[in-house]
Parts: C-alpha cells; sequence; structure tokens
C-alpha cells in the first residue's frame, strides 16, 4: 500500500487525523514565518513595550520591546525543532535496542533489556535538573536535546522488540536466514518495514513528551533561557508579571500555539495506532461506506 494511499484513507476517513494534520500545518506555518522576521530574535526594545495586539503588533508586545508575532514564530520553529530532533535520536537508539533485542533473543535480549528497564525506572525530570545545576551556561539547546534523547527511548524499545519477537518465528524469517542474509540486512531489510507504522506513531508522542518536558524545563529557567522558545516566552513573561501587569497576550498566545501543537501531535498519534490496527481500520472504512 503506497503512502499516498494511506494518506488519503486516512483524511477522508478519520475526522481525527484530518483535524490533526490541520492544526500542525496552522503551526509549521507560524513557524516559516520565522524565516522573514523583520526583528533578530535576540534583539531586544526593537519596537514599543506593553503594546495591546493592534493592527500594526497584531499579538501586541513584550516588556522587553518585542513583536509577541515574530517572537513566536521563532519560538515555536526552535520548540518543534527541539521536539523533532529527541525524537529522531531516541527512534535510531529504541529501533537498534528493539529489533536486535527481538530477533536475537538469549543472552542479547536479557542483557539489552535490562539496561532498557534500567532507563525505564529513572526519574527523568530530577536527572535533567541535576544536569542544569552540574552544567549551568553550558546547557544548551542542543546539549539538552541529546540528553532528553538519550533518555526517553525505553518505553518505545520494549514495544518494538515485541513486534520483532514475533517477526523472529514467521516464515520469511526462517528463509532469509538459510538464504545466508546477516543480521543487520534480516533486521534492516525484513523487520524494519514491519515496524515503521509503530515507529510513526511513536513518535508523534515522543515529540509531545519531548516539547513538554522542554517548556517544563524553560518555564523554570533550568534550560538557555535566551534561545526564543515557547518555554522560555513564558518564562520572560513570568519574569516581568506580565498576567499581574495586564500583558496577557505575552502569554496566552504562546500557550494556545503549544496546545494547538500538542492537539495535534496527540490526534495525528492516535489516528494512525487506529490505522495500525486492521480491525479498527476496516470498522471505520466499512462505516463510512
Amino acid at each position: 500500500m503506497s503512502a499516498l494511499k494511506i494518506f488519503r484513507d486516512l483524511f477522508h476517513y478519520n475526522i481525527e487525523f484530518a483535524i490533526g494534520l490541520i492544526l500542525l500545518l496552522v503551526v509549521l506555518t507560524v513557524s516559516v514565518c520565522s524565516f522573514f522576521s523583520p526583528y533578530p530574535p535576540m534583539d531586544v526594545y526593537v519596537v514599543p513595550p506593553d503594546v495591546p495586539p493592534s493592527w500594526e503588533h497584531p499579538l501586541g508586545t513584550t516588556s522587553r520591546g518585542q513583536d509577541v508575532f515574530w517572537q513566536l514564530t521563532f519560538a515555536i520553529r526552535n520548540t518543534l525543532l527541539f521536539g523533532i530532533v529527541v525524537a529522531i535520536l531516541s527512534r535510531i537508539i529504541s529501533l537498534f535496542v528493539g529489533l536486535i533485542s527481538g530477533y536475537k533473543g538469549g543472552w542479547v535480549d536479557r542483557v539489552l533489556m535490562s539496561i532498557n528497564d534500567t532507563f525505564v525506572v529513572i526519574p527523568l525530570f530530577p536527572i535533567l535538573v541535576l544536569f542544569y545545576f552540574i552544567m549551568r551556561d553550558q546547557m544548551s539547546w542542543a546539549l539538552l536535546a541529546v540528553i532528553t534523547a538519550l533518555l526517553g527511548w525505553a518505553y518505545d524499545a520494549r514495544l518494538i522488540r515485541s513486534v520483532a519477537m514475533s517477526l523472529r518465528t514467521r516464515e520469511f524469517t526462517r528463509q532469509a536466514v538459510f538464504s545466508g542474509m546477516s543480521t543487520g540486512k534480516i533486521v534492516l531489510q525484513e523487520h524494519l518495514p514491519f515496524v515503521l507504522p509503530i515507529v510513526f506513531s511513536t513518535t508523534m508522542n515522543n515529540i509531545n513528551w519531548s516539547i513538554g518536558i522542554e517548556v517544563t524545563l524553560s518555564v523554570l529557567g533550568f534550560t538557555d533561557i535566551n534561545t526564543p522558545t515557547i518555554g522560555g516566552m513564558i518564562y520572560w513573561a513570568n519574569q516581568h508579571t506580565a498576567l499581574v501587569s495586564g500583558v496577557w497576550w505575552w502569554i496566552t498566545f504562546p500557550v494556545v500555539l503549544v496546545i494547538m501543537l500538542f492537539i495535534g501531535l496527540f490526534l495525528l498519534a492516535i489516528s494512525m495506532n487506529e490505522y495500525i490496527d486492521p480491525r479498527s481500520r476496516l470498522l471505520r472504512l466499512g462505516g463510512q461506506v
């Protein structure tokens, strides 16, 4: 089944997928606008401060003299990019561990799953806060993404392993072994295509999870607050007591946009989960006929 047909079926027959895709496209459009910003993202007091939404400044300005709309374009771009980087890095680790563990079995499976379970029970948030206090000014956006990815792969690796274990007993796997294919080729050429739909679904959830981590840490000031992110915008708004001062737009619009992103990714994830399940897919498609 081609990717285009899958996309068409999801868009036509799954309202959750359509809504999620539209919300995500809105967020992506806002992030693309950052490339056309007339103001550098790090500059302050380039516009009059505390101006409410108007024709000249559609989303108002901040107490730091920054246009909220243009600052928001940089913030959502960096926040979304953070989630994508974390998701890609953690998918690579989870795929390697899950596929190898599920296919090889035996002592390899026991060792990899012991490591996996260790990362499952590690308290993630306190570890990230500890890293911040150790690194301090060296805790950059990229370093936080790498650390988060290294700590956020374990749950999905176990899910991929369960699929790989079922594939190991299939007839085509035995034929591949008898034909002399190496472990790497069997895992990449024979097993990987079967887990890609699951990887796509878990990627959406992982992006949501990592963005939530970044926003939380940034709001608390435990990241590089000078890099524009959604959490960074909320942090500076809190520092200037925006709500108390009546500058509500400084917090409202970043929160609304990141909620749209969360909902969009969540709807894409659950619609893809439903499509992966043949019974749910046939039921929905049959109900639409």
